[in-house]
């Protein structure tokens, strides 16, 4: 009786963990956000070189303005690449977060335009973006962008380098096919 009362204890046990497990996938499965209707994603790189220029504050942080323009490489997940030139303003009031803008425009003169937020203008640092829009073919553009400096330069005058090679895109553009 004891060896069949275990048994059954075990059973129950085990059922109650495999239906705790299968509850869980689901719950997890239902708040995965998997990709809108439409939506692609691009893989790539942001090349840019540009300046910097500072303003003193009251705190241990300078404000900070910079202006930086270069090569915005992307790879879809068929390998296709396409590029653009990025040309990206942003400011720092002196709190290491940073808020901007950019445009990026394709060898036909489309142009893509997003909002920028994120950390200070650092290697190691993040960033985000928002598209707000475009013209041409981007005039339907929506979406957004996340990318980590790999690197940061500094040189004389203000001068700065930077990449980043983790740059993911997610956008959708309104009535074209997915």
């Amino acid at each position: 009786m004891r060896a069949t009362l275990s048994r059954g204890v075990a059973l129950v046990a085990a059922g109650s963990a495999v239906a705790a497990a299968v509850t869980a996938i689901a719950i997890a499965a239902s708040n995965a956000q998997g990709p809108a209707p439409g939506e692609r994603t691009l893989r790539g790189s942001w090349s840019a070189t540009g300046h910097v220029q500072t303003l003193p504050t009251e705190g241990d942080r300078p404000a900070v303005i910079a202006q930086l323009s270069g090569a915005v490489v992307l790879v879809d997940e068929l390998g296709a690449r396409t590029g653009f030139h990025g040309d990206a303003f942003s400011f720092d009031g002196g709190t290491g977060a940073t808020t901007g803008r950019a445009v990026w425009t394709d060898t036909r003169g489309d142009r893509a335009f997003s909002m920028l937020h994120g950390d200070a203008l650092q290697a190691g640092r993040h960033v985000a973006g928002t598209f707000t829009g475009g013209t041409g073919r981007y005039a339907s553009l929506t979406g957004s962008y996340d990318m980590t400096w790999q690197y940061v330069v500094s040189g004389e005058d203000g001068v700065v380098q930077g990449r980043t090679t983790d740059l993911v895109v997610r956008y959708q553009l309104k009535g074209a096919q997915p």
